[in-house]
């Protein structure tokens, strides 16, 4: 439970619900559970304005995995934060006290848990409301009745000729701008950027007429201010001054205005007040002030950058020239979310309207000309605007990686959400060479970390329909194949690529139209996803690789050694050492000891059990991959021994073929097929029913059975350790028992791992015929991959347990029912050819 109190709790205003990005308020008192408790403690005085408590449901928040200890502890310090912002938002900023009003409360909360960047960049919202008669009020608010500005007289004001106007001091004049005549052919738009500080350094007002002051139209209400209008921005420090009273560069703009036609219909001019240059007396002088504003037409600024264009840029850089007198506002439309692929976005200043015919030879440089340019081209700016994410704002930008925080391309993800906007903001009169690319370090390690809950949900896929195409070989009787082919085997185009990587998909889409959800984007979802198979499958056969390179190289150290120990054996010098193993056998002699030695698989599934249920689930996952590996090791090793025997033999066989006389090749004769019959014996003493293998082969089918499990069940260890090291950092605090469903799921695992541990066990897992076909293993192996990349795709990958839980609890009902059905000599259904 989240709990936001004043020291204690006192009473319950206000429940808010968050639903799928619905919040709602509800009237009465209740109290909404979630799996984690965090409570943030404010002020007294806050507590003594208003007492209430802040309760959200996870239950409908998106990435939130509840059947996971370790994943409600990280979603609950992500959610800290997020709630801390949202304490600091509640306080009005005019009067320093939290606000009264519910819905004004409700409205922050909503704002701030939708989007965590300021939403107050709110331009195309209109300023205007109707009352009940049907006409016009305007309720933008102008600016504070204690800023006061002496009217400024005609002879004072400037009448701008041009669609761009510009402000390079604070002049203290007045700047007219005609709507109608400079608004034509289609430029009807205006922006207005500046770092003059709005109300007290520059005011703007629409008038429906020009008037002789400005006192006398506002009295009249013909006059509307739209001073408030401007939007704060966050902006770089000040440029630095010398010395007082020297030009410096521009300072960043502060604040930006955007008017539509819409909104600056009815009115014939734009007024532009600037304030005067304060008074210095001994202070270094403010910065350089400037305003740029200009009418524009918003389609010759517009640029559609395809997702083609954003590939090839990862090769080369590719450049936008913008020549001067552009449009003061730039959109770049990316048809590919710069959530996915992040670009670098550098601008270089290459002219503004400076002719250098003066300066000297070395002075005439680009070097020179950049410096100039400062003086008058104010930094750019970039607005970035995601679907998802909402606005991002980057001041003084001349080199920057632009990315959005949002997620595309998911189940989740609506229409819209592949896209990305970015309007840049650069000065007019300056011309500058854009160059955008694709950076791939940003682009991977923000794909790692968008889709890394979805790549983990396809790995178990990839692992789970290996072990479905050594199932499906081992009831055909064909040898089975290494882990390492069956995953390889999973990207063979297009059969096996196609029904196993793209089937699921179109699944998930089937499912999103029978609970009548929005469909994600088609194309890039799929994309996406399929980028997300093929890099779990590769990352699953890295593992997969480097695992087997390490027992291949333990095994065959272990055999060397081992083959040179008994060598050795009659050294008198090892004799102490052959005393003190014989004696200690005698302890391995004990009832006890030959129990454990004749059932390891009882006192595996034990040992990890107790461990699951008691102390941690990672502990009881840890004892099972033990076992795999010591299964795994002895398997190997078994393997390696038989066929260096096997080489040996044939070896001695070969040299001793080579005696020239014929009694020596008649003995040799007999001696070949007495050692042949020694051979096939030897390698026919297999532990398989299938007396076709030879023993190297069934315990090399045994390493790649048990290999594959070892596998899955890592990576189901690997899920639990941020769970694991919380209960480390929890010991010495009071001990509790793991979570029942957590120990469930453990449960489930390690009967999956113990009673599936030998390829024989493969056969015993079958159902009846089900519409003319027997279900077996192999199948089951399939749904479960369907159902670990369907979690995948909705970032749940800790569902993948309850397809392993669900197999070992089937295994294990299965085994009694096999069991029961030989004790009482009734025909099994799940027999396999080779047993018959």
């Amino acid at each position: 439970m989240l709990v936001m109190t004043c020291e204690m709790i006192v009473s319950i205003e206000d429940t808010i619900l968050v639903d799928d990005e619905i919040l709602h308020t509800q009237g009465k008192r209740e109290i909404i559970m979630i799996n984690c408790k965090v409570e943030v403690r404010v002020p007294r005085w806050y507590c003594a304005t208003h007492q209430w408590v802040f309760f959200i449901s996870s239950t409908g928040m998106k990435n939130v995995w509840l059947s996971m200890e370790h994943q409600a502890i990280l979603w609950c310090n992500q959610l800290v934060v997020q709630v801390s912002h949202t304490l600091l938002s509640l306080i009005d900023s005019k009067t320093g006290q939290p606000f009264p009003e519910a819905n004004k409360r409700l409205a922050v909360f909503a704002r701030m848990l939708r989007s965590g960047i300021p939403q107050s960049f709110n331009w195309m919202s209109s300023y205007r409301s109707k009352n009940a008669t049907g006409s016009q009020v305007h309720t933008l608010s102008s600016c504070p009745n204690n800023v006061h500005w002496n009217d400024d007289g005609l002879d004072r004001d400037l009448y701008i000729q041009t669609t761009t106007m510009t402000v390079l001091a604070m002049d203290g004049r007045r700047r007219w701008l005609d709507i109608h005549k400079l608004g034509s052919d289609g430029k009807g738009h205006f922006m207005f950027v500046t770092n003059l500080a709005p109300c007290f350094g520059i005011r703007l007002h629409l008038w429906p007429d020009k008037g002789k002051s400005a006192s006398e139209m506002a009295a009249s209400k013909r006059v509307l201010e739209v001073t408030a209008k401007l939007v704060q921005i966050p902006s770089g420090p000040a440029p630095r001054q010398i010395e007082p009273g020297s030009q410096t560069e521009q300072a960043p703009p502060s604040a930006v205005l955007w008017l539509s036609p819409e909104d600056m219909h009815g009115f014939r001019f734009l007024t532009v007040s600037v304030a005067p240059r304060p008074t210095i007396s001994g202070r270094p002088p403010p910065a350089a002030s400037m305003a740029v504003g200009q009418f524009f037409n918003p389609d010759d600024g517009k640029r559609d950058l395809s997702a083609q264009f954003m590939l090839l840029s990862t090769h080369s850089q590719k450049e936008l020239l913008l020549k001067e007198d552009h449009p003061l506002a730039l959109n770049l439309s990316f048809t590919v979310s710069l959530g996915l692929l992040p670009i670098s976005l550098s601008l270089t200043t290459t002219g503004c309207g400076i002719q250098r015919s003066g300066l000297l030879a070395e002075e005439a440089g680009d070097m020179e000309n950049s410096r100039l340019c400062k003086l008058r081209c104010f930094p750019p700016i970039a607005l970035a605007w995601d679907h998802t994410a909402g606005l991002h704002i980057l001041p003084n930008l001349f080199s920057e990686t632009i990315m959005v925080d949002s997620s595309p391309a998911l189940w989740s993800s609506t229409q819209g959400s592949e896209k990305t906007t970015i309007m840049l903001l650069v000065d007019p009169h300056c011309s500058y060479k854009a160059r955008i690319a694709v950076s791939e370090t940003s682009a991977a390690s923000r794909f790692l970390l968008l889709y890394s809950s979805q790549i983990v949900g396809f790995s178990f896929a990839a692992i789970f329909f290996a072990l479905m195409r050594q199932a499906h070989a081992w009831d055909l009787d064909l040898p089975m194949p290494s882990m390492l082919v069956a995953v390889e085997s999973n990207l063979r185009i297009p059969w096996p690529f196609l029904l196993l990587g793209f089937v699921p998909i179109l699944f998930s889409l089937f499912i999103s139209l029978l609970k009548s959800q929005p469909l994600p984007p088609l194309a890039s979802f799929a994309f996406v996803s399929t980028i997300c198979y093929v890099f779990a499958n590769g990352s699953v056969i890295l593992l997969v690789l480097v695992s087997q390179l390490v027992f291949y190289g333990v095994a065959i150290i272990h055999v060397f050694i081992k083959s040179r120990w008994q060598e050795c054996e009659g050294n008198i010098c090892l004799a102490f050492l052959h005393w003190f193993i014989n004696l200690s056998s005698g302890f391995f002699s004990l009832r006890v000891m030959r129990v454990l030695r004749v059932n390891p698989l009882l006192v595996t599934a034990l040992a990890a059990i107790t461990l699951g249920c008691i102390v941690h689930p990672a502990l009881g996952l840890f004892i099972l991959i033990l076992s795999h590996a010591l299964c795994c090791h002895n398997a190997l090793c078994s393997f390696f021994t038989a066929s260096f025997r096997s080489n040996a033999r044939m070896k001695e066989l070969l040299d001793f073929k080579d005696v020239g006389n014929e009694r020596s090749q008649q003995f040799a004769s007999k001696h070949d097929a007495g050692l042949n019959q020694n051979i096939q014996l030897e390698e026919n003493s297999s532990s398989s029913p299938d007396s076709s293998r030879s023993f190297g082969d069934t315990q090399l089918e045994t390493f790649h059975h048990r290999h594959g499990l070892l596998i899955l069940h890592l990576l189901a260890t690997l899920m639990f350790v941020p769970s694991f090291v919380a209960w480390l950092q929890r010991i010495g605090m009071g001990h509790s028992l793991p979570w029942f469903l957590d120990s469930a799921l453990c449960i489930g695992v390690i009967l999956h791992g113990i009673l599936n541990s030998k390829p024989e066990f493969i056969s015993m897992f079958s159902f009846p015929e089900i519409c003319g076909k027997e279900v077996r293993l192999d199948f089951i192996y399939l749904l479960a991959g369907y159902y670990s990349y369907v979690a995948g795709l909705g970032l749940v990958p800790y569902r993948v347990f309850y397809a392993m839980a669900a197999i070992g609890f089937i295994s294990c009902a299965l085994r009694i029912l096999y069991r029961r059905s030989r004790e009482k000599g009734e025909p099994r259904f799940w027999q396999k050819k080779a047993f018959s």
